[in-house]
């Protein structure tokens, strides 16, 4: 994908973000640390899909309520225009992540049903890596579900990628419980 087309996308994709963010009910988190927000966006829903089981032993059942995060991929986009390698691409999504974790546990353990929540929920096909941040990498059991989260994700991972990528690597569900969340990433945020 040439850059002009790509900066062309990305141009489009900002101006529709905030209409996004308008009707997602999402939520900013996190203050402005070295003059960036956190990576993440988040809304409150009760989780749909079948029982798991994660590894600290929390168990995640139908309409538990559970924190969902999502990456502001139009920022997150614009900042990896900067680099060509996957690895590197890779590191700074990593970092990213792992940098904003932190105020995710805030604002959770901040939140007015915080007693309710049971953890936090992603989905995404950026999961190589993500046990090292604390996250349970879960398949999505639902086929439809699976299929759309894919066919929605590929637009991002075309850009990111600078080339047409084929839908062949399923979104897979990221899970922490809310207890994992406060003790990797909340200690200083809690005390």
């Amino acid at each position: 994908m040439r850059s002009k087309a790509t900066q062309w996308l990305l141009s489009v994709w900002g101006l529709m973000d905030p209409l996004y963010y308008a009707c997602s009910r999402l939520e900013y988190v996190g203050g402005k640390e070295n003059g960036c927000r956190s990576i993440f966006r988040v809304r409150l829903l009760r989780y749909k899909g079948e029982t798991i089981r994660l590894s600290d032993g929390t168990t995640i059942a139908a309409n538990d309520w559970l924190l969902k995060i999502h990456l502001h991929n139009v920022r997150l986009l614009r900042e990896l225009m900067q680099y060509r390698g996957d690895i590197q691409k890779g590191r700074y999504i990593f970092e990213q992540v792992k940098a904003s974790l932190p105020y995710v546990a805030h604002y959770l353990y901040h939140h007015e049903q915080s007693a309710c929540i049971k953890g936090i929920i992603g989905v995404t096909m950026l999961n190589k890596g993500c046990e090292r941040l604390g996250f349970d990498v879960i398949d999505i059991a639902d086929s439809f579900y699976r299929w759309l989260k894919m066919a929605s994700h590929w637009p991002m991972m075309t850009v990111a990628q600078h080339r047409l990528m084929p839908l062949v690597r399923p979104p897979k569900y990221l899970l922490m419980s809310k207890e994992k969340l406060f003790s990797l990433y909340g200690y200083h945020l809690i005390h």
